[in-house]
């Protein structure tokens, strides 16, 4: 049978983030657009993202038919938060400048990629990237290339920039107890082997 979960942050009822989840908000809107393949994954940083953010919307899928609606933000500019050559770093918005619709796919690199050959609108999204972001404190998945951050890390680093001075540290709380947890659950003999660089 299996455990009781939270109905809010999906984790088993022993296991609850839910008193660890902020309720921010921004000025940024967040749309988190997920692979399918990451809703059942024990690290889902994209739905705690999404919770401790209040202008923030979770949407789980492979094709998004309805992407034309909801780029279609008339106080917000769209664009993708992917790294590439053609993409220009984030900076902290001018005081009149119209805030951003930051769409941030979610899943392994290839699966990010497929969501962007998938869907060509989001593919022809102007581009924004984190420069000089701290290292990931994602101490379980090794990092594909140098700066890679989960979904929850990269979204908290880019609000961090846009929004400065203000901070969403508060956002990576959950996240932080979800790592202990799982190494805890795994022991510290089996986490040293197998994880530590």
């Amino acid at each position: 049978m299996p455990r009781p979960t939270c109905p809010r942050c999906q984790r088993p009822l022993s296991l609850c983030l839910c008193p660890l989840i902020p309720d921010l908000d921004s000025r940024t809107r967040v749309l988190i657009l997920q692979h399918p393949s990451e809703v059942g994954h024990a690290l889902n940083t994209a739905r705690l993202a999404a919770l401790g953010l209040r202008n923030a919307q979770l949407r789980v899928g492979e094709v998004f038919e309805d992407l034309p609606q909801l780029l279609a933000q008339p106080d917000y500019q769209a664009c993708l938060l992917f790294p590439g050559e053609e993409s220009v770093a984030l900076s902290a918005y001018a005081p009149d400048e119209r805030p951003l619709l930051l769409v941030v796919p979610d899943g392994t690199w290839r699966k990010a990629r497929k969501l962007l050959h998938l869907n060509p609108l989001l593919a022809a999204l102007p581009r924004v990237s984190l420069n000089g972001a701290a290292p990931s404190r994602y101490r379980l998945r090794k990092a594909p290339q140098e700066g890679a951050l989960s979904t929850i890390e990269a979204i908290t680093a880019a609000l961090d920039v846009l929004e400065a001075p203000k901070r969403f540290d508060a956002l990576l709380r959950p996240f932080d107890a979800l790592i202990e947890g799982q190494i805890a659950a795994m022991g510290q003999d089996v986490y040293m082997r197998n994880h530590q660089r």
